[in-house]
């Protein structure tokens, strides 16, 4: 049987803030890493942030992740048979100016371009893992949904022709959505060698991998709870539920680890506001109490709304989910840090 050391795990998207996760969990695991990024600058920040892991991590340059034929050195430069894949590259910011060029078709044809690539250089690979998102499995037509558990069985409703000209968040909900579809379609029709695992997570918050990134270049979903601080209000619920980078990289490595995970989609998050997030940060960090909006004290654990399932997830990684106290805590704990 084959150990970790001699396996390769080719992690697309390798710099941005959930993959850095992923990362570091192979890599701490024993597991060779091949990653992938989008310009020489960010491999070489790669780089830097795993120096002690050299002999351990390849870094590849994948300008277009659209181009299946791009790929091909990530596979070739391994130093070890690359056995699975996880793909986590993939559009995420809303500075979207039409939605058909900038969001559904980088979203659909790049995670079809990875499945493609596995399969013409990827021969050893056995197993992938897609990073998906809750966002293509609610309906947000349906609004706080009281009483509603969401599963691996929904989908959101959202087709092409609609997001083409929706606004923002149920455009970027059908490209998740879309994206996704294309990937089992392609794994169906096309009889590969490989599985296919894809997961699911809401808003993922939690500290970042390596330290503070600056706070003028936040990543979306930490950017949204970074501006609880110093706001004069508190925003209304969005997505009801978050998730902790910690545990969504966990479940990434874990789905290559355990085989009944392949065929399967995992939702992994709970229940979460912005009320939530400033009741917790007010009680946890001294320091922000004074700079955090009061808002409702305890008006989001009274709010009625839907959940998700979360008992597939937590049987793949083995232990509960980090609760979102601590996800919330470890994130702006960190933020302060940052210049």
């Amino acid at each position: 049987m084959a150990t970790k050391g001699d396996q390769t795990i080719l992690v697309t998207g390798a710099n941005s803030f959930i993959a850095g996760h992923i990362v570091a969990q192979a890599l701490a695991k024993g597991y060779k890493v091949s990653g992938t990024v989008r310009s020489e600058e960010a491999a070489n920040k790669v780089r830097k942030a795993f120096d002690k892991y050299q002999s351990q991590l390849r870094i590849s340059i994948v300008a277009d992740i659209k181009k299946p034929e791009l790929y091909e050195s990530a596979f070739a430069s391994a130093s070890a048979p690359v056995t699975a894949v996880i793909h986590t590259a993939s559009p995420f910011t809303f500075a979207i100016k039409d939605n058909e060029t900038d969001l559904l078709k980088p979203a659909i044809e790049g995670s079809t371009a990875i499945l493609k690539a596995v399969k013409q250089y990827g021969g050893s690979v056995r197993h992938v893992v897609s990073t998906s998102s809750f966002a293509g499995v609610a309906d947000l037509t349906q609004g706080l949904r009281p009483g509603y558990t969401y599963t691996d069985k929904d989908w959101a409703p959202f087709t092409y022709e609609f997001a083409k000209d929706a606004d923002i968040v149920p455009a970027y909900g059908a490209s998740k959505a879309l994206a996704e579809k294309a990937m089992w379609e392609f794994v169906e029709k096309e009889q590969v060698a490989f599985t296919l695992t894809t997961i699911n997570p809401p808003w993922v918050f939690g500290p970042h991998q390596g330290g503070p990134p600056p706070l003028a270049n936040l990543n979306v979903s930490t950017g949204m709870l970074w501006r609880l601080v110093d706001s004069p209000e508190v925003p209304p619920p969005d997505f009801l539920s978050c998730a902790d980078v910690r545990d969504v990289a966990a479940a990434h490595i874990a789905a290559i680890e355990k085989a009944d995970a392949a065929g399967k989609r995992f939702l992994i998050g709970s229940k979460f506001t912005y009320q939530d997030a400033v009741d917790i940060a007010r009680e946890t960090i001294v320091s922000l109490r004074d700079r955090l909006p009061k808002g409702t004290p305890g008006a989001g654990k009274e709010l009625e709304t839907y959940t998700l399932d979360k008992t597939q997830v937590e049987g793949l990684l083995g232990r509960a989910l980090t609760p979102v106290a601590t996800t919330i805590t470890d994130t702006l704990t960190q933020l302060l840090e940052a210049k």
